[in-house]
């Protein structure tokens, strides 16, 4: 699919139904989500700051938008840009980062609300807003059909006020995002009240971690859509660490539940059928 299509096809997933967004953080985690069946996928900040040694958050907008451009030409599925908070100390930054991020390909991007700043770590509503207007604005001047959204990040960030972080999704759906994402919201009656609160428009809903809610009553729940964030890099980092710490300790354990050399390799040549 070119570029329009891709952005028609990923705003369609949003008109009804739940889906699952997965986050590769590299080119073979992209085309084997792919190959799984995924209808879309998501970049993920920490994931792909992880692969390149660096901490969330450090990566500039260069090495950020390289990366999309990575991902988008790994994958013929649509890709939501995680873009951080528009890599720039104003709107006006913002939408020109935004007009970058829209030259790579990708299918949507979101906008955050965290600042960076420690001592005020979630942005005034004033300036969230005149963010997103620009992040909006930029979409619309590049044709209109990539994805916004808008991220209040007020639980993630020890802020956990659901009726600020509904008071900011509003005003983050009345400034142009097309889909709202809270992240960090986790309980029944959290979800249920955002959900309603943003409606019709969709809600974005993140899981980092089992034994919650099952996709079906997330689904129940009206939730459109559901990403992982880091949490797949999470867990290959996991397995990565408890084979290299038995390493270090003069075991090899940790190497149980490896893939095989032969599969994976099958798997990328495409002569295996991933299931």
């Amino acid at each position: 699919m070119n570029t329009a299509a891709k952005r028609k096809a990923f705003r369609r997933l949003h008109e009804s139904g739940c889906f699952v967004l997965p986050n590769p953080w590299d080119i073979g985690s992209a085309r084997l989500l792919q190959r799984l069946g995924f209808k879309a996928l998501a970049t993920t900040s920490s994931g792909c700051a992880w692969s390149r040694g660096r901490a969330d958050g450090q990566l500039s907008r260069d090495e950020v938008l390289a990366h999309l451009r990575e991902i988008v030409a790994a994958t013929e599925l649509p890709v939501n840009a995680d873009f951080e908070s528009g890599f720039a100390p104003d709107a006006e930054g913002v939408a020109q980062s935004v007009r970058l991020a829209l030259d790579t390909g990708v299918a949507g991007l979101s906008i955050e609300d965290a600042s960076g700043d420690a001592a005020n770590p979630i942005r005034s509503l004033g300036d969230a807003v005149a963010r997103l207007r620009a992040a909006r604005s930029a979409i619309d001047e590049c044709g209109g059909d990539a994805l916004l959204v808008g991220r209040a990040e007020n639980f993630i960030l020890g802020r956990p006020d659901l009726a600020d972080t509904i008071a900011r999704l509003k005003a983050y759906s009345a400034a142009g995002a097309d889909c709202l994402y809270a992240p960090g919201v986790r309980s029944r009656a959290q979800i249920e009240a955002v959900v309603a609160a943003v409606s019709p428009k969709p809600f974005n809903l993140l899981v980092g971690s089992p034994g919650g809610l099952s996709l079906t009553e997330i689904a129940a729940l009206g939730v459109r859509r559901v990403s992982l964030g880091g949490a797949l890099a999470r867990a290959a980092w996991g397995g990565f660490m408890r084979a290299a710490r038995g390493l270090a300790e003069g075991r090899f354990d940790g190497l149980e539940g490896a893939l095989p050399y032969a599969e994976l390799n099958d798997y990328f040549s495409g002569r295996m059928r991933l299931e």
